[in-house]
């Protein structure tokens, strides 16, 4: 599995669907920095993180949203916090796992005429960021402060304002 050094923390990567691969060229390194721009964006902490990122399928993901979340659908991206844990010196501290579906994330970068590289980007930064705590479901004010630390994320990777009309 491939990890992100660069800044300390480490980022895996487990691809189960091959389909993957037709997302963008050299999925690894264009995941790693979808995963650092938005710890950029979100001024994560300076400590050394842990994050896993499985790019999946639908089946796997409605899976694990009916077990965890109660909701028998696929979704296009879930977020798994990982329980607060002591620091120790030396070790990156686990932040959590994101997960993604492929056949959603198509359809969706499809109905919204967007590249999917694009969307793909879009889904790892909002992932991520929910793993730092934002969560746009508990208030307008909330969305707003995610949606923002988005924008810059994507901006930072030469990719357009997703909320844009």
């Amino acid at each position: 599995m491939p990890e992100s050094h660069v800044s300390g923390n480490e980022i895996d990567i487990a691809v189960e669907d091959v389909r993957w691969a037709d997302a963008t060229p050299d999925l690894d390194a264009f995941v790693l920095r979808a995963v650092e721009a938005a710890l950029a964006a979100a001024k994560a902490p300076a400590d050394p993180l842990e994050i896993s990122i499985l790019l999946t399928d639908d089946t796997t993901v409605q899976n694990l949203n009916k077990r965890w979340r109660g909701k028998d659908k696929p979704t296009n991206v879930l977020s798994f916090p990982a329980p607060p844990q002591p620091a120790h010196a030396g070790a990156a501290r686990p932040l959590g796992d994101v997960v993604l579906a492929y056949e959603t994330m198509l359809r969706e970068s499809e109905e919204q005429s967007k590249p999917l590289s694009h969307h793909l980007a879009h889904l790892l930064v909002h992932g991520t960021l929910h793993l730092l705590g934002q969560d746009h479901e508990t208030g307008e004010a909330e969305a707003e402060a995610m949606e923002a630390l988005e924008v810059v994320a994507l901006r930072s990777l030469g990719i357009p304002d997703p909320y844009a009309d």
